[in-house]
This record gives C-alpha cells, structure tokens and sequence, in this order.
C-alpha cells in the first residue's frame, strides 16, 4: 500500500538518483537498505549508533540505478565528538541527495523522530517509510497513524512496509523511480557499494562485538583493519578491535577467550560470503582510552 499525493510524470528515460535513508537510531534504515541492494552492506544491531558512516548501497535495474545513502541515527541524546561527528554526516547527506526517505517506527512517533522533521529538505521529495508494520497487532489503528503523520510534512509518499520481510521493502524502488532524475549510472552493474572490502570487513567485526557482547561493551568500540591481503584464492585479514577502557578488554575478549574466538569465527563466515572466497582472519583487542571524545582519533579512525 502506498499513500500516493504527488503523481510526478514517469519517463521511460535511464535514471540515476542517490536516497538519503535516514531517522532516528533502532528504526530499520540498514535493514532496509539491505533488502533494497540484496546483500549485506550495512551492519545491523539492536545498538543505537551501530552505523556510523554514510555508506552508499547500490541497486541496478534495466532502466534507473538507486543509490541508497545509509546515515547514522540522528543522535540528540548524548553528546560527544563521535556524535557531533555522525550527525554532520547526516545533514551533509540531506544536503546531496536527490531524494529522501524517512524511516519512523508505525504506532511510534517519538520525541527523537520530531526533532528529525526541521531537518527534511522542503526542496526535495521526501518519502515517509512507516516501519515494522508486522509488529502491530491492531492493523485497524495503522491508518489514524499514517493520516496523522501526513500532517506532519508535505510527504511525497507514505509507505508502510515491514523491512524484514524483503518482498515487502521490494515495492519501494517502483515508487522512488519517478523522482529519480535522468541520467546515466553511476556504478557498474554489479557493484552494490562505493566502500571498500577493507571497510566492509571492519564493519562485519564491529557488528559481531556488538551483537556478542549485549549491553556489557557501550557502543563506543572502534574497528581499524590492519592487514588485507590477497593469498592466491583466499584473504588475509587483521583487525584491531578498540574499546576504551581498561575493564572492556576481558569482556569482548570472553572467559578462556571465549567471547573473541565467536566473534572472529562469525565475521569470518559472513566476509567468505560477501567477497565469495575463503578468508583467514585474525582479530586483537586493544585499549585507547577516551577515543570518542577525541576529534583526532575520530579521524584516524575514520569518521571524519
């Protein structure tokens, strides 16, 4: 179902158009981007902050390239330089994008969304996406939602879908194809992201230390590949997991090192599957105190 209220003219026309994907933390923007691309380029946890870059994942159809620009959560409750850093990130996105889509949890419009809303570009069509529709028992309350939040913002479109459910997250890119402008692709037809397989890598393992870890590791851990190489038919990979703190070492590391040995078998499995060869990895942890906080170790891990 789509909440149609602009009906812009479709043209038969290649087009090419880069998406914002953005909203407030834990609403489904990297499992939405996910589906959209058919592969994993963006890590997913119940974590808030879990994406901290923009990372773009690319769909190629026979007549429109979707370039869909994944964003951290808009973070307003804590404040540190790594926030204030992915926020940047975020309205800088908002700022290049063709079109926006605005990812809100059905039945769950919360304080964090509305401070979203002064940041939507009114110059640009913005796609509202009402998310997890699956978890709402009583489907006969959905549409006073849908209806109150088209009185939010002059949407482009309404759509609420279940991003889980990949057929479900399918229908959107028929419906963003007509406010994509013409042009040729941007990427080739089997890329599906502008980042690197080092990055990727970095990122599986961070995912695995969050979603291993619970709530004992916050989610100020920082990942930086220190070895990519290629051996024949296989990868050879190392990595530093960061924590910034004495006492999170022997926690991601586990009793008998139990926790580090999951988490570095897991990435595995997921890199073997997403660069489709064999991949030996090997994983430290390591302690750099107060790294969150410091702008030139923000940048040197990469979030500038």
């Amino acid at each position: 179902m789509s909440l149609k209220i602009n009906d812009p003219a479709n043209n038969a026309s290649f087009k090419t158009g880069v998406i914002a994907v953005v909203g407030r933390p834990n609403v489904g923007k990297s499992t939405l981007v996910n589906a959209l691309v058919g592969a994993k380029v963006s890590i997913v946890s119940s974590k808030p902050q879990t994406t901290r870059h923009r990372i773009l994942g690319v769909r190629t159809e026979a007549d429109a390239q979707y370039i869909f620009a994944d964003t951290p959560g808009f973070q307003t409750q804590y404040k540190s330089a790594l926030n204030s850093a992915m926020n940047r990130t975020v309205t800088q996105a908002l700022a290049e994008v063709d079109v926006v889509l605005w990812l809100v949890e059905a039945r769950k419009f919360t304080a964090a969304d509305q401070r979203i809303l002064p940041l939507l570009p009114r110059d640009k069509p913005v796609v509202l996406v009402v998310n997890k529709i699956d978890l709402v028992e009583e489907k006969n309350k959905l549409l006073p939602f849908l209806e109150s939040m088209a009185q939010q913002f002059k949407f482009a479109e309404i759509v609420p879908l279940s991003a889980e459910k990949e057929k479900d997250a399918l229908r959107l890119p028929a419906i963003l194809k007509p406010y994509l402008p013409e042009g040729e692709a941007w990427f080739g037809e089997d890329d599906i992201t502008d980042r690197s397989s080092r990055f990727l890598a970095a990122e599986i393992v961070r995912e695995k230390v969050f979603r291993l870890t619970g709530d004992e590791i916050p989610y100020v851990v920082a990942v930086t590949v220190e070895q990519f190489e290629e051996d024949g038919a296989m990868f050879r990979i190392g990595v530093v997991i960061w924590v910034d703190r004495d006492g999170h070492k022997p926690i991601v590391l586990g009793r008998g090192g139990e926790h580090i040995k999951r988490i570095a078998s897991e990435a595995r499995v997921d890199m073997e599957k997403l660069f489709d060869r064999k991949v030996f990895l090997q994983v430290w942890v390591k302690v750099k105190g107060g790294w969150a906080d410091d702008s030139r170790l923000i940048k040197q891990f990469g979030y500038e």
